[in-house]
């Protein structure tokens, strides 16, 4: 079987600094931009974000709704 490095497969994308050379406050920062660049493109495309919360899914829309998941 063949193996791919880590390094290799990270290598793609809009990153311009490799998480192996992060510090520990740079990958939250990454991880928080990286969220809200997943909603906005969840809500561009109309679709809600869902996520759980206290144990229950929740649906979040982009006019602002909360729903829980049914």
């Amino acid at each position: 079987m063949l193996e791919i490095p880590e390094e290799e497969l990270l290598r793609k994308g809009k990153m311009t600094k490799s998480p192996f050379d992060m510090t520990l406050e740079e990958e939250k920062q990454w991880q928080v931009e990286k969220q809200e660049e997943a909603k906005t493109y969840l809500f561009s495309i109309g679709q809600p974000l869902v996520y759980e919360k206290n144990g229950v899914m929740i649906a979040e829309y982009a006019d602002g709704r909360i729903e829980p998941v049914r």
